[in-house]
Protein backbone atom coordinates (compact mmCIF):
# COMPACT_ATOMS: atom_id res chain seq x y z
CA UNK A 1 0.00 0.00 0.00
CA UNK A 2 1.67 3.38 -0.85
CA UNK A 3 2.29 5.56 2.06
CA UNK A 4 2.79 9.60 2.18
CA UNK A 5 5.67 10.98 4.51
CA UNK A 6 4.38 14.21 6.20
CA UNK A 7 5.81 15.65 9.02
CA UNK A 8 8.26 12.82 9.65
CA UNK A 9 4.85 10.73 9.99
CA UNK A 10 4.10 7.66 8.15
CA UNK A 11 0.48 7.66 6.83
CA UNK A 12 -2.49 6.80 4.57
CA UNK A 13 -3.95 10.58 5.32
CA UNK A 14 -1.56 13.12 6.81
CA UNK A 15 -3.20 15.61 8.38
CA UNK A 16 -2.76 19.35 7.45
CA UNK A 17 -2.45 22.24 9.95
CA UNK A 18 -5.58 23.57 10.73
CA UNK A 19 -4.79 27.71 10.18
CA UNK A 20 -2.59 30.16 10.12
CA UNK A 21 -4.00 31.47 13.60
CA UNK A 22 -1.82 31.61 16.08
CA UNK A 23 -3.51 28.89 17.63
CA UNK A 24 -3.81 26.60 15.41
CA UNK A 25 -2.37 23.10 15.38
CA UNK A 26 0.32 21.79 13.29
CA UNK A 27 1.18 18.91 15.18
CA UNK A 28 4.36 16.16 14.09
CA UNK A 29 7.55 16.68 13.04
CA UNK A 30 7.78 19.12 9.71
CA UNK A 31 10.35 19.97 7.62
CA UNK A 32 11.32 23.93 6.92
CA UNK A 33 10.51 23.27 2.83
CA UNK A 34 7.19 21.93 4.14
CA UNK A 35 6.71 24.99 6.53
CA UNK A 36 7.66 27.34 3.60
CA UNK A 37 4.82 25.46 1.22
CA UNK A 38 1.85 25.82 4.01
CA UNK A 39 2.72 29.27 4.92
CA UNK A 40 2.52 30.32 1.22
CA UNK A 41 -0.83 29.06 0.84
CA UNK A 42 -1.73 30.49 4.23
CA UNK A 43 -1.82 27.56 6.37
CA UNK A 44 0.61 27.62 8.34
CA UNK A 45 -0.30 28.59 12.53
CA UNK A 46 1.97 32.18 12.42
CA UNK A 47 2.23 33.72 15.79
CA UNK A 48 1.39 37.49 13.82
CA UNK A 49 -1.48 35.66 13.49
CA UNK A 50 -4.23 36.46 17.01
CA UNK A 51 -6.90 34.24 17.54
CA UNK A 52 -9.63 37.22 16.56
CA UNK A 53 -11.62 38.42 18.85
CA UNK A 54 -14.35 40.71 18.34
CA UNK A 55 -15.55 44.22 20.80
CA UNK A 56 -19.28 45.66 21.61
CA UNK A 57 -19.09 49.42 22.39
CA UNK A 58 -21.45 51.46 23.71
CA UNK A 59 -25.29 51.52 23.39
CA UNK A 60 -28.39 52.36 25.10
CA UNK A 61 -29.91 50.07 27.85
CA UNK A 62 -33.21 50.65 27.89
CA UNK A 63 -35.95 51.71 25.78
CA UNK A 64 -38.27 55.09 26.16
CA UNK A 65 -37.52 58.84 25.65
CA UNK A 66 -34.95 58.89 28.30
CA UNK A 67 -32.77 55.96 27.59
CA UNK A 68 -29.79 54.63 29.58
CA UNK A 69 -26.67 55.21 27.59
CA UNK A 70 -23.80 52.95 28.34
CA UNK A 71 -19.73 53.12 27.55
CA UNK A 72 -19.24 49.47 28.22
CA UNK A 73 -17.15 47.64 26.17
CA UNK A 74 -17.06 43.60 25.79
CA UNK A 75 -15.35 41.08 23.89
CA UNK A 76 -15.66 37.71 22.53
CA UNK A 77 -13.00 35.15 21.10
CA UNK A 78 -15.10 34.67 17.68
CA UNK A 79 -13.31 31.20 17.07
CA UNK A 80 -15.51 29.85 20.14
CA UNK A 81 -18.59 30.21 21.88
CA UNK A 82 -19.60 31.75 25.12
CA UNK A 83 -20.21 34.59 27.16
CA UNK A 84 -18.89 38.23 26.78
CA UNK A 85 -16.32 39.48 29.06
CA UNK A 86 -15.81 43.29 30.50
CA UNK A 87 -12.99 45.31 28.16
CA UNK A 88 -13.16 48.80 29.60
CA UNK A 89 -15.08 51.80 28.70
CA UNK A 90 -15.63 54.38 26.03
CA UNK A 91 -14.93 57.97 26.95
CA UNK A 92 -18.03 58.93 27.20
CA UNK A 93 -21.84 57.23 27.63
CA UNK A 94 -22.38 57.14 23.68
CA UNK A 95 -24.70 55.68 21.51
CA UNK A 96 -25.45 55.74 17.69
CA UNK A 97 -22.28 55.87 16.87
CA UNK A 98 -19.96 53.62 13.85
CA UNK A 99 -17.05 51.83 14.28
CA UNK A 100 -14.20 50.33 12.05
CA UNK A 101 -10.68 47.99 12.85
CA UNK A 102 -7.16 46.99 11.61
CA UNK A 103 -5.82 44.09 13.43
CA UNK A 104 -4.44 45.94 15.81
CA UNK A 105 -7.08 48.88 17.05
CA UNK A 106 -10.78 48.99 16.92
CA UNK A 107 -12.10 52.93 16.48
CA UNK A 108 -15.51 54.30 17.63
CA UNK A 109 -16.73 57.45 15.86
CA UNK A 110 -19.61 59.98 15.99
CA UNK A 111 -22.46 59.15 17.81
CA UNK A 112 -24.44 60.84 20.53
CA UNK A 113 -22.52 61.33 23.84
CA UNK A 114 -24.47 61.96 27.31
CA UNK A 115 -22.68 63.74 30.08
CA UNK A 116 -25.10 61.29 32.17
CA UNK A 117 -26.95 57.78 32.14
CA UNK A 118 -30.14 59.72 31.01
CA UNK A 119 -31.29 62.10 28.84
CA UNK A 120 -31.10 62.52 25.01
CA UNK A 121 -27.44 63.96 24.76
CA UNK A 122 -25.58 65.67 21.66
CA UNK A 123 -23.90 64.54 18.63
CA UNK A 124 -19.86 64.32 18.39
CA UNK A 125 -17.37 64.01 16.02
CA UNK A 126 -15.00 62.42 18.65
CA UNK A 127 -13.18 59.42 17.71
CA UNK A 128 -11.75 57.36 20.38
CA UNK A 129 -9.74 54.03 20.06
CA UNK A 130 -8.50 50.89 21.74
CA UNK A 131 -5.81 48.22 21.41
CA UNK A 132 -7.63 44.88 20.72
CA UNK A 133 -5.41 42.34 21.86
CA UNK A 134 -5.13 43.98 25.66
CA UNK A 135 -7.91 44.92 27.48
CA UNK A 136 -8.06 49.09 29.35
CA UNK A 137 -10.41 52.06 28.23
CA UNK A 138 -10.75 54.07 25.17
CA UNK A 139 -8.30 56.79 24.45
CA UNK A 140 -8.42 60.03 22.24
CA UNK A 141 -8.00 59.40 18.49
CA UNK A 142 -9.32 62.99 16.98
CA UNK A 143 -12.19 64.75 15.27
CA UNK A 144 -14.55 63.84 12.43
CA UNK A 145 -14.97 66.63 9.74
CA UNK A 146 -18.43 67.01 11.22
CA UNK A 147 -20.94 65.39 14.23
CA UNK A 148 -22.99 63.38 12.95
CA UNK A 149 -24.92 60.11 14.50
CA UNK A 150 -25.63 56.60 12.62
CA UNK A 151 -22.69 56.51 10.33
CA UNK A 152 -21.22 53.46 8.58
CA UNK A 153 -17.74 52.55 8.48
CA UNK A 154 -15.55 50.23 6.44
CA UNK A 155 -11.86 49.77 6.43
CA UNK A 156 -8.40 47.77 5.10
CA UNK A 157 -5.96 47.10 7.80
CA UNK A 158 -4.32 50.63 7.07
CA UNK A 159 -7.10 53.16 6.50
CA UNK A 160 -10.42 53.58 7.98
CA UNK A 161 -13.39 54.97 6.12
CA UNK A 162 -16.38 56.60 7.83
CA UNK A 163 -19.56 57.22 5.25
CA UNK A 164 -22.49 59.22 5.52
CA UNK A 165 -24.59 60.08 9.45
CA UNK A 166 -26.65 62.24 10.25
CA UNK A 167 -25.91 65.58 10.68
CA UNK A 168 -28.11 67.60 13.57
CA UNK A 169 -28.50 70.53 11.30
CA UNK A 170 -29.16 69.22 7.70
CA UNK A 171 -30.60 65.79 8.67
CA UNK A 172 -28.79 62.94 6.12
CA UNK A 173 -25.68 63.46 4.74
CA UNK A 174 -23.38 61.76 1.90
CA UNK A 175 -20.09 62.90 3.73
CA UNK A 176 -16.93 60.38 3.65
CA UNK A 177 -13.91 60.91 5.25
CA UNK A 178 -10.81 58.51 6.31
CA UNK A 179 -8.03 58.18 9.11
CA UNK A 180 -4.90 56.37 9.06
CA UNK A 181 -5.54 53.67 11.83
CA UNK A 182 -2.04 53.33 13.14
CA UNK A 183 -1.84 56.87 13.73
CA UNK A 184 -3.79 59.40 15.81
CA UNK A 185 -5.80 62.86 14.43
CA UNK A 186 -8.32 64.13 12.34
CA UNK A 187 -10.09 62.89 9.49
CA UNK A 188 -9.82 63.68 6.21
CA UNK A 189 -12.40 63.94 3.21
CA UNK A 190 -12.26 60.65 0.76
CA UNK A 191 -15.46 62.09 -1.75
CA UNK A 192 -19.18 61.87 -1.88
CA UNK A 193 -21.66 58.85 -1.00
CA UNK A 194 -23.99 58.21 -4.36
CA UNK A 195 -26.86 59.50 -1.87
CA UNK A 196 -27.47 60.97 1.31
CA UNK A 197 -27.47 58.20 3.79
CA UNK A 198 -27.30 56.77 7.46
CA UNK A 199 -28.46 53.87 9.61
CA UNK A 200 -26.92 51.41 6.75
CA UNK A 201 -24.55 48.33 6.92
CA UNK A 202 -21.11 47.69 5.84
CA UNK A 203 -18.76 44.89 4.89
CA UNK A 204 -15.40 45.15 2.85
CA UNK A 205 -12.70 43.44 1.43
CA UNK A 206 -8.54 45.19 1.72
CA UNK A 207 -9.70 46.85 -1.45
CA UNK A 208 -13.26 47.41 -1.63
CA UNK A 209 -15.95 49.24 1.13
CA UNK A 210 -19.26 48.57 0.53
CA UNK A 211 -21.89 50.12 2.38
CA UNK A 212 -25.78 48.74 1.96
CA UNK A 213 -29.44 49.73 2.72
CA UNK A 214 -30.00 52.82 5.18
CA UNK A 215 -32.38 55.46 5.25
CA UNK A 216 -31.82 58.84 3.16
CA UNK A 217 -33.88 61.80 3.77
CA UNK A 218 -37.66 60.08 3.92
CA UNK A 219 -36.87 57.16 2.13
CA UNK A 220 -35.20 54.09 2.77
CA UNK A 221 -33.05 52.98 0.58
CA UNK A 222 -31.82 49.22 -1.05
CA UNK A 223 -29.12 50.08 -2.93
CA UNK A 224 -25.71 48.41 -2.46
CA UNK A 225 -22.56 51.17 -3.46
CA UNK A 226 -18.83 50.76 -2.75
CA UNK A 227 -15.57 52.72 -2.92
CA UNK A 228 -12.06 51.69 -3.33
CA UNK A 229 -10.55 51.92 0.27
CA UNK A 230 -7.07 53.11 -0.96
CA UNK A 231 -8.03 55.74 -3.19
CA UNK A 232 -10.24 58.70 -2.59
CA UNK A 233 -13.16 59.25 -4.55
CA UNK A 234 -16.77 59.27 -4.69
CA UNK A 235 -19.15 55.82 -4.41
CA UNK A 236 -20.04 53.42 -7.49
CA UNK A 237 -23.14 51.51 -7.90
CA UNK A 238 -23.08 48.00 -6.98
CA UNK A 239 -26.67 46.28 -7.10
CA UNK A 240 -29.24 46.06 -4.84
CA UNK A 241 -30.78 44.39 -1.77
CA UNK A 242 -33.72 42.22 -1.98
CA UNK A 243 -35.78 44.77 -0.02
CA UNK A 244 -34.91 48.22 1.36
CA UNK A 245 -33.93 48.23 5.17
CA UNK A 246 -32.61 50.14 7.59
CA UNK A 247 -31.91 49.86 11.63
CA UNK A 248 -29.05 46.92 10.90
CA UNK A 249 -26.59 45.63 12.75
CA UNK A 250 -23.74 48.64 13.21
CA UNK A 251 -20.55 46.77 12.13
CA UNK A 252 -18.38 44.89 9.52
CA UNK A 253 -19.10 41.10 8.62
CA UNK A 254 -16.98 39.63 5.46
CA UNK A 255 -14.20 37.40 4.60
CA UNK A 256 -11.41 38.30 1.82
CA UNK A 257 -14.05 37.64 -0.59
CA UNK A 258 -17.82 37.28 0.69
CA UNK A 259 -19.79 40.34 2.84
CA UNK A 260 -22.76 40.16 4.05
CA UNK A 261 -24.87 43.38 3.33
CA UNK A 262 -27.96 42.43 5.22
CA UNK A 263 -28.28 41.10 9.05
CA UNK A 264 -31.31 41.95 10.31
CA UNK A 265 -33.41 45.27 10.50
CA UNK A 266 -36.61 46.57 9.41
CA UNK A 267 -38.10 48.02 6.19
CA UNK A 268 -40.04 50.85 5.40
CA UNK A 269 -43.81 49.69 7.53
CA UNK A 270 -41.67 49.35 10.69
CA UNK A 271 -41.88 45.49 9.78
CA UNK A 272 -38.79 43.86 11.88
CA UNK A 273 -36.53 41.26 9.58
CA UNK A 274 -34.33 38.91 9.97
CA UNK A 275 -32.98 38.63 6.40
CA UNK A 276 -29.44 37.79 6.25
CA UNK A 277 -28.11 38.34 2.54
CA UNK A 278 -24.68 38.53 1.08
CA UNK A 279 -22.62 39.33 -2.12
CA UNK A 280 -19.55 38.89 -3.71
CA UNK A 281 -17.08 41.85 -2.89
CA UNK A 282 -15.33 41.52 -6.04
CA UNK A 283 -17.90 41.41 -8.63
CA UNK A 284 -21.02 43.71 -8.78
CA UNK A 285 -25.12 42.34 -9.00
CA UNK A 286 -27.40 42.35 -6.15
CA UNK A 287 -27.58 40.47 -3.16
CA UNK A 288 -28.17 36.97 -2.74
CA UNK A 289 -30.32 35.34 0.49
CA UNK A 290 -28.03 34.09 2.96
CA UNK A 291 -30.57 32.36 5.71
CA UNK A 292 -32.02 34.03 8.37
CA UNK A 293 -31.35 35.23 11.80
CA UNK A 294 -32.40 32.86 14.52
CA UNK A 295 -33.11 35.69 16.98
CA UNK A 296 -35.26 38.76 15.11
CA UNK A 297 -33.76 42.06 16.16
CA UNK A 298 -32.68 45.50 15.05
CA UNK A 299 -30.19 47.90 16.09
CA UNK A 300 -27.67 45.47 17.11
CA UNK A 301 -24.11 44.87 16.55
CA UNK A 302 -21.77 43.03 14.68
CA UNK A 303 -18.07 41.53 14.29
CA UNK A 304 -16.53 39.27 12.31
CA UNK A 305 -13.39 37.20 11.91
CA UNK A 306 -12.70 36.19 8.07
CA UNK A 307 -14.82 32.54 8.94
CA UNK A 308 -17.78 33.33 11.44
CA UNK A 309 -20.04 36.61 11.64
CA UNK A 310 -21.50 37.49 14.99
CA UNK A 311 -24.67 39.58 15.42
CA UNK A 312 -24.89 41.27 19.02
CA UNK A 313 -27.90 42.31 20.83
CA UNK A 314 -30.38 44.89 19.64
CA UNK A 315 -33.94 45.21 20.34
CA UNK A 316 -37.02 42.79 19.66
CA UNK A 317 -40.41 42.78 18.19
CA UNK A 318 -41.34 43.66 21.59
CA UNK A 319 -39.29 46.37 21.79
CA UNK A 320 -36.89 45.06 24.50
CA UNK A 321 -33.14 45.14 24.47
CA UNK A 322 -32.01 41.57 24.19
CA UNK A 323 -27.92 40.31 25.31
CA UNK A 324 -28.10 37.64 22.80
CA UNK A 325 -25.03 36.71 20.61
CA UNK A 326 -25.50 34.86 17.96
CA UNK A 327 -23.63 33.68 14.29
CA UNK A 328 -23.10 32.22 11.53
CA UNK A 329 -20.37 30.57 8.89
CA UNK A 330 -19.35 33.39 5.81
CA UNK A 331 -18.62 30.81 3.39
CA UNK A 332 -21.43 28.62 3.97
CA UNK A 333 -25.36 29.72 3.88
CA UNK A 334 -27.89 28.85 6.37
CA UNK A 335 -29.75 30.17 9.15
CA UNK A 336 -27.44 31.67 12.50
CA UNK A 337 -26.97 30.05 15.82
CA UNK A 338 -26.56 30.65 19.19
CA UNK A 339 -22.98 32.10 20.31
CA UNK A 340 -23.90 33.67 23.69
CA UNK A 341 -24.91 36.41 25.68
CA UNK A 342 -23.42 40.23 26.18
CA UNK A 343 -23.02 41.14 30.00
CA UNK A 344 -25.80 43.76 29.22
CA UNK A 345 -28.84 43.67 27.37
CA UNK A 346 -28.35 46.58 24.43
CA UNK A 347 -29.06 48.47 21.29
CA UNK A 348 -27.84 50.83 19.11
CA UNK A 349 -24.30 50.45 19.63
CA UNK A 350 -21.29 49.15 17.44
CA UNK A 351 -18.78 46.18 16.57
CA UNK A 352 -15.03 45.74 15.58
CA UNK A 353 -12.91 42.89 15.38
CA UNK A 354 -9.28 41.96 15.07
CA UNK A 355 -9.78 39.66 11.89
CA UNK A 356 -12.66 40.86 8.78
CA UNK A 357 -12.17 40.96 4.85
CA UNK A 358 -10.23 43.98 4.76
CA UNK A 359 -7.76 42.64 7.42
CA UNK A 360 -4.83 40.78 5.15
CA UNK A 361 -3.42 39.04 8.00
Amino acid sequence: MPKRFLGNIMTDTPTAPAGKLISSAASGVWSLDEALSYTKVGLWPNAANLVPRALFAGGRETAGNFPKNQNVIEYVTITTTGNANDFGDLASLTQDHGAFSSSIRAVFFGGKSLASGTGQGSLTNVIQYVTISSTGDAADFGDLTGVIKTPAGVSSNTRGVRVGGHDPNIGPINVVDYVAIATTGNATDFGDWGSDIYDAYSCNSSTRGIVSGGAGGSALLDAIQYITIASAGNSTDFGDLGSAIYNASTGIVSSATRGIVALGGREANSNYVNTIEYVTIATTGNSTDFGDLTVNVREGASASSTVRGLQAGGVDSGTNAVNSIQYITIASVGDSTDFGDLTLARYRFAGASSSHGGIAA
